[in-house]
């Protein structure tokens, strides 16, 4: 069965957490790390590649964190996905197939899914799923923060 890797899911979690929990505040990462378990390890690495490649903005000083570089309808899963591609390397060429039927027909065959399968992703925002966290019953932070006394 093919499945994403885990810094692939950290990515989109991370990401996803931000967008539904930060209100107008940034959100640190050690709350991310607190709410989704994800590693710091892993986490402050992804995070600034997502910082690098516009998806995020690292805010500085004892109330910093991060929010979305831009609304939440306009980045897609598939963006998310790109950027953990891109620090995880290009395939070795030893892992292509190398016979007749793996160049003509297996390699085609996998370059098609994966392009189908990224054209979903880039069809599936951010906002939609934060639609679906709040629809699920998914506690919000947020919306916890919120004070409505004048």
């Amino acid at each position: 069965m093919l499945s994403p890797s885990k810094k692939t899911l950290f990515a989109i979690e991370a990401v996803l957490d931000i967008a539904y929990n930060a209100g107008g505040e940034p959100v640190q990462s050690s709350e991310i790390t607190a709410r989704q378990g994800i590693p710091r390890r892993y986490l402050e690495q992804t995070l600034q590649a997502l910082v690098r490649a516009n998806i995020l903005i690292g805010v500085r000083g004892p109330k910093g964190g991060y929010r979305l570089a831009r609304e939440r309808r306009r980045i897609s899963v598939g963006d998310i996905v790109r950027v953990v591609q891109a620090t995880d390397g290009p395939t070795p060429d030893q892992d292509l197939p190398q016979s007749e039927i793996g160049v003509r027909v297996i390699q085609p065959m996998w370059d098609d899914l994966q392009s189908t399968m990224m054209a979903e992703l880039d069809a599936l925002s951010i906002d939609t799923l934060c639609q679906r966290a709040s629809e699920g019953g998914v506690p919000c932070q947020a919306r916890d923060r919120l004070s409505y006394d004048i």
